[in-house]
């Protein structure tokens, strides 16, 4: 029997149209079970208690939970690579954080490459670190910490979550425009109890760790490292006020293996983005010291390649390698 072409046309195109129709009935379905966002950090520090306030958000939007599960080592590349081998299907997410940025150049054994193999879903938002001191370092400001250190070099421990990460690096920075010599002790997880009792004396830590020692004053704050104050600290100065080009901000956001439906990826984006402009969940993320920020896909991704690129000058410069 033959068709007559008109009809022969169209069934061809409702044959090729049954696939984009089922992704798409699948995607708004997702998600049917439970969806794991794995986390390459200790439970209780920043990227932490984001990953959770945001896991909570998701699973009361689309009822069902989203389990944080917390992977640490190798300076969040063992909880990367668990996600990079994961199946494409959207049930494991990775939280994604500025020492994504880092390892890209910092690794260079890695198996996998993180700007090709982790898809960007979307941004939470931008966590500006603060540099913060010992209350028994004579020092008050930018200017007489840095007036301090260079009358002793040597002599000012910084402490670090770990060689490479976020904390380090943005310390590493403020070494290479001030022209300042301070010994780097890496931390494998949290330094808080030292930077505490003044075993080290100063850390560039994101605000969200420290915040509540700040409002006691077990810390001083000197300065925040974004480009500009921030709203949960707004009499705390920029260091650019100071050192003039310095710009350092972490963030945090999600992604997923490479491969995952573009409908559910695209689902997620819309979900985050209203959760971070949900008032309730805008307030929590701020007196965190997070400023929630919506992205699309593609704006997360280059946030990502920008920063790799970033990073990547002041690993070279500083000569720092994974221990």
């Amino acid at each position: 029997m033959k068709l007559p072409r008109r009809k022969f046309l169209h069934l061809a195109a409702v044959a090729v149209s049954l696939p984009t129709a089922s992704r798409y009935v699948w995607a708004q379905a997702y998600p049917t079970r439970p969806v794991r966002i794995i986390v390459g950090f200790p439970g209780g520090i920043a990227p932490d208690i984001v990953a959770r306030v945001t896991g909570q958000a998701l699973s009361e939007r689309l009822g069902r939970q989203f389990v944080i599960e917390n992977r640490p080592g190798a300076g969040s590349n063992i909880g990367a690579e668990i996600v990079v081998r994961a199946p494409s299907d959207g049930y494991t997410l990775l939280l994604v954080v500025s020492s994504s940025a880092i390892n890209a150049t910092l690794y260079s054994n890695l198996s996998f490459n993180f700007i090709r193999d982790i898809a960007p879903v979307a941004m939470i938002g931008l966590t500006p670190f603060v540099m913060v001191v010992n209350p028994k370092l004579p020092t008050k400001s930018v200017p007489e910490f840095i007036a301090y250190a260079k009358a002793n070099p040597g002599k000012i421990n910084m402490a670090s979550q770990g060689n490479g990460l976020a904390s380090h690096l943005m310390g590493e920075l403020f070494k290479m425009l001030a022209g300042v010599n301070l010994v780097h002790v890496p931390y494998s997880g949290s330094y808080a109890a030292d930077l505490l009792a003044g075993q080290v004396q100063v850390a560039f830590s994101p605000i969200p760790t420290v915040i509540e020692y700040i409002r006691d004053a077990r810390l001083r704050p000197l300065a925040v490292t974004g480009a500009t104050r921030v709203e949960v600290l707004p009499e705390v100065p920029a260091i650019s006020e100071f050192l003039s080009g310095y710009d350092a901000t972490g963030w945090n956001g999600i992604g997923a293996p490479r491969g995952t439906p573009s409908a559910i990826i695209e689902k997620l984006n819309k979900e985050i983005n209203a959760i971070v402009l949900d008032p309730a969940t805008k307030a929590r993320l701020i007196s965190l010291g997070v400023e929630p920020l919506s992205m699309t896909p593609a704006e997360f991704g280059k946030r990502i390649a920008d920063d790799t690129e970033k990073w990547a000058k002041v690993i070279k410069f500083a000569n720092i390698t994974a221990e």
